[in-house]
C-alpha cells in the first residue's frame, strides 16, 4: 500500500493565471508527485498526455512546459484538498481533508468552468469547496494508472467538454 503521510505535508500551490477560464482538480498529490514537486508526477499517469492531446500540443516533458501548457490555454490546476492524512496515493484512504480556498481563486480569475480529475477530487470539492467557490464541478473519469477501466481513448472523449474552455 505504501506508507502513510500524516497530513503536515501542504500541497502544491496552484497553477494559474488571471486569464484562467478552467479550472482543473485533483485530489491531493502522489508520493511520486511529492518526490518530483509538481502535479501529476507518476510515469504511469495519463494526465499530460491528455491535456497535450486536447490542446493539441506536444507532451509536456519539464515542469516549465508542463505550467506554460496550463497558462498558454488560459487553464488554472490545482488540487481539492491542501493536506489530508492518507495512505499512499490511496484516495479511498483519505482522513481528516482540509480544503483548499478554491473560492479565493476563482475571484482572482475568470474561471467559469470546474472539472474534476476522479472521483475523490469531485467528493472533496462538492464537500467542502463548491459553496464558496460558486460553480458546480464536472466529474471526469481520473487519469490515475489505478483506473483501468477507462483507457486512453474513453479518457479523451470524457475529457472533450474541457475543449470548450481553451484558448491557444
Amino acid at each position: 500500500m505504501g506508507e502513510a503521510r500524516r497530513g503536515e505535508e501542504k500541497g502544491f500551490a496552484p497553477i494559474y493565471s488571471t486569464e484562467s477560464r478552467a479550472l482543473i482538480l485533483g485530489s491531493y498529490p502522489s508520493p511520486k508527485s511529492f518526490a518530483q514537486g509538481f502535479y501529476y508526477g507518476h510515469p504511469q499517469n495519463r494526465f499530460w498526455p491528455l491535456l497535450a492531446a486536447l490542446c493539441e500540443a506536444p507532451p509536456p516533458r519539464s515542469v516549465e512546459e508542463k505550467t506554460r501548457l496550463i497558462l498558454e490555454h488560459h487553464l488554472a490546476l490545482w488540487d481539492s484538498l491542501e493536506r489530508c492524512c492518507i495512505q499512499g496515493a490511496s484516495d479511498a484512504s483519505i482522513k481528516h481533508p482540509v480544503p483548499n480556498p478554491i473560492g479565493e481563486l476563482v475571484k482572482k480569475t475568470r474561471i467559469e468552468a470546474v472539472f474534476c480529475n476522479g472521483a475523490a477530487s469531485h467528493t472533496f470539492y462538492r464537500r467542502h469547496c463548491q459553496e464558496e467557490a460558486g460553480i458546480e464541478a464536472v466529474k471526469l473519469p481520473s487519469t490515475s494508472p489505478a483506473n483501468a477501466v477507462c483507457g486512453f481513448d474513453c479518457l479523451l472523449a470524457a475529457w472533450a467538454p474541457l475543449r470548450r474552455y481553451l484558448s491557444a
